[in-house]
């Protein structure tokens, strides 16, 4: 007979994706601990590009004013040729539109990123546990034990593996983790200070492979060596300080925090195995071109949160083998991306430093997944597994969609008479994740019953005076819209109401 479970969730890694998984899971309510085998926060700068589509995540968890106050906007290029330094622009920047309000990456040190979701778990009532390593485990079919250093059995329902690359985890799933690691191919890293620098500029030396970038808020700098085959750097500082004079004929000094990164591109088989799941370095591991490392990480902890929660709440099985289907090819072709940024940098090439909207990750999209189906109904601008885009409307206390959508919950959109007429009729079980039903009227009248609140509809009436929500969801008559708890299209309904929603949903719910 098996021991019942003492927690939901067992988190091993506290990096940004175990963290980020961590406060979606706390904030459903459910039984988490999170250990980690260093004895304390990572203290670099590493990665330091929040990507669009993450600062959407961390606006859903309550905390991108905070990552937006210590962070900053990335600066121009600066190429240093010989006695020149000429500008270069990386990448566009955008101005918010009303689908997309953060629009442009932003320039945050990763020890910044974990700290303000460590500050979130500590809120939420959670201690990470450092210096304590996950052993070993063993599951069956109730649960994970797991042996921790302390020599500590853990029983959870559920384990996960956000330890990194060298992830313990996996290792004991015996999964394969496909792909190469060039031992010849070494960057050196360095946080420090640079005198007389300036810190409008990303600098960057070709000739010596060597950059500095400008850390915001401080006076530190991420000075990045790519060394020459069977180089072995000196990491005493002094050491460093000579190397980086001698490439550029600046001074470092202060140095914080050094690291020799080697570009590993894999990719595990599984991301599931039974119980045990694995999310971000742990499942897949990138070249630092195009910074989408970390930022496929916490969204890799975005999808997996909510089905996790729905999991315990007694939701089918195949909702968590979506994790795998949904994300497995996202970080397949975020690889593919990272790595040809990477070997256009390799060969001195400028279209190496060019960053678009493939990166931004803002157009990811989980259509003809097992949840969104190829042929199911889509509008004129969206289809199920599409990320559902902010919009302007009027609702008690907002002015936006986003608004509305943030928080554990589904959120269920009625547009028109009919779908409006249904909305209360519709069944959702009382378990797991809440629905949260709003109607959308459009028009001048609408502004009049804003907020009003009818039996069944329990967000109440939505705004939409402009028409651009209806627009930019491209609804033209009646219609349903559910928006699942990471942000993307769950379902859309275009008639047969009450059939047609339990259809949508019943892969999402309790049975």
């Amino acid at each position: 007979m098996t021991e019942t479970p003492d927690i939901d969730v067992l988190v091993a890694g506290a990096g940004p994706t175990g963290s980020a998984l961590a406060c979606d899971l706390l904030r459903r309510g459910l039984r988490v601990r999170v250990v980690n085998k260093a004895p304390h926060a990572f203290e670099g700068s590493r990665a330091k590009g929040i990507q669009p589509r993450t600062q959407e995540v961390l606006e859903d968890f309550g905390v991108l004013h905070e990552a937006q106050a210590e962070g900053g906007p990335y600066p121009l290029a600066g190429l240093h040729l010989g006695p020149v330094t000429a500008p270069w622009k990386m990448q566009q920047r955008n101005k918010p539109t009303p689908d997309v309000p953060y629009p442009n990456i932003l320039l945050l040190p990763q020890h910044r990123t974990d700290a303000i979701l460590h500050r979130l778990l500590e809120r939420l009532g959670l201690t990470i546990e450092y210096g304590v390593a996950l052993e070993g485990f063993e599951q069956d079919a109730d649960g994970v034990t797991a042996t921790l250093s302390t020599g500590e059995l853990v029983r959870s329902k559920y384990l996960v593996g956000a330890d990194g690359g060298a992830s313990a985890v996996r290792v004991a799933t015996g999964l394969g983790f496909v792909g190469d690691t060039d031992e010849s191919d070494k960057t050196l890293i360095i946080d420090c200070t640079i005198d007389g620098l300036s810190r409008d500029r990303w600098h960057m030396w070709p000739k010596a492979s060597a950059g500095a970038c400008p850390l915001p808020h401080s006076d530190q700098f991420q000075v990045m060596i790519r060394l020459k085959p069977g180089d072995t750097p000196n990491l005493d500082h002094a050491a460093l300080a000579d190397r980086f004079h001698a490439l550029t004929g600046l001074k470092l000094r202060d140095i914080t925090w050094t690291s020799v990164f080697r570009p590993n591109v894999r990719l595990v088989e599984h991301y599931r195995l039974g119980r045990v799941f694995l999310a971000g370095d742990a499942a897949h591991v990138h070249t630092p071109a195009g910074a989408q490392g970390l930022n496929t990480g916490v969204q890799d902890a975005y999808n997996l949160g909510w089905k996790l929660g729905q999991a315990l709440a007694g939701a089918p099985d195949s909702l968590l083998d979506s994790y795998e289907a949904e994300r497995l090819p996202i970080a397949a072709n975020v690889l593919g991306k990272s790595n040809e940024l990477y070997q256009s940098l390799s060969n001195h090439r400028v279209a190496g430093l060019k960053r678009g909207d493939e990166e931004r990750q803002l157009s990811l999209s989980y259509r003809g997944g097992p949840l969104a189906p190829a042929d199911a109904p889509a509008t004129r601008t969206l289809h199920v597994g599409d990320r559902a885009p902010d919009a302007p409307c009027t609702a008690p206390g907002t002015s936006r969609l986003f608004d509305l959508l943030r928080g554990p919950h589904f959120t269920l959109l009625a547009f028109g008479p009919e779908a409006t007429k249904a909305l209360p009729k519709l069944t959702w079980p009382a378990e797991g994740a809440e629905l949260r039903r709003y109607a959308v009227r459009e028009g001048r009248r609408a502004r009049h019953a804003a907020g009003h609140v009818e039996g069944g509809i329990d967000g109440g009436y939505i705004t939409d005076a402009t028409g651009q929500l209806a627009g930019t969801y491209g609804v033209d008559s009646d219609a349903l819209i559910l928006i699942r708890p990471d942000g993307y299209v769950g379902g859309i309904i275009t008639s047969d109401w009450a059939s047609s929603f339990a259809t949508a949903a019943k892969v999402f719910v309790p049975r």
